[in-house]
């Protein structure tokens, strides 16, 4: 293996807490009746799709898509810049892979312009060797599209890739591009994904570059 590629959400910051604040207080502010069932459901939608899900069950005026999805992004920034969401060990981690000779993707669902604020956040901007988001691509995850950008950009083979992803349609979109998949638990072991080929419970564990096989 000669690539590594993070999903950003959940694996770099721990925010989905911020995702579903933004959500609500945003579709909240313009009539729509959200609540935490339904939220469960747009976890793994990119924003354009959470914004055409909650439009298609409670029609807003005066705002067009494009609009109310700017919205929601901006608040997500905002959190992101304020709140202590980024995960545990994370820039240690990523440190010593590429100090071993790695190359670093990442690859997210999530619009590009929140890449920047969160690779700030956790100070590791120098250490990335592509970004990717599905923003530019026809499908979001589960489709393997965007992984298959990312290793395009690093310029290594998807065989030669490992996604290091918390999500159940991450590790499927992985997967159908070809590559060894990684469940981040972060020491949940009731969120181990079992369609993984290895897991990591935390990125702080004295042995670092030992995963654990599922």
């Amino acid at each position: 293996m000669t690539a590594v590629i993070f999903d950003m959400d959940g694996v770099l910051v721990d925010s989905e807490p911020l995702w579903q604040k933004a959500e609500k207080e945003v579709f909240s502010s313009l009539g729509v009746e959200v609540n935490s069932e339904l939220c469960k459901q747009t976890k793994t939608m990119t924003t354009d799709e959470v914004t055409r899900f909650w439009f298609e069950r409670n029609p807003w005026q005066g705002k067009n898509f494009q609009e109310v999805e700017q919205m929601v992004v901006s608040r997500v920034i905002e959190l992101i810049e304020k709140e202590n969401c980024e995960i545990q060990g994370v820039n240690k981690f990523i440190k010593k892979l590429k100090s071993s000779g790695m190359k670093i993707g990442l690859a997210t669902n999530s619009p590009y312009r929140i890449i920047g604020p969160v690779l700030q956040k956790t100070r590791l901007s120098h250490l990335f060797d592509s970004v990717s988001s599905a923003e530019f691509e026809e499908n979001g995850k589960p489709a393997p599209d965007i992984y298959l950008t990312a290793s395009k950009k690093l310029g290594v083979a998807p065989k030669s890739c490992v996604v290091i992803e918390d999500s159940h349609s991450g590790i499927e979109a992985a997967k159908k591009a070809g590559m060894t998949t990684v469940a981040f638990t972060n020491n949940n072991r009731n969120g181990v994904i079992n369609t993984a080929d290895y897991r990591i419970d935390d990125f702080e564990t004295e042995n670092l570059m030992i995963f654990r096989q599922q």
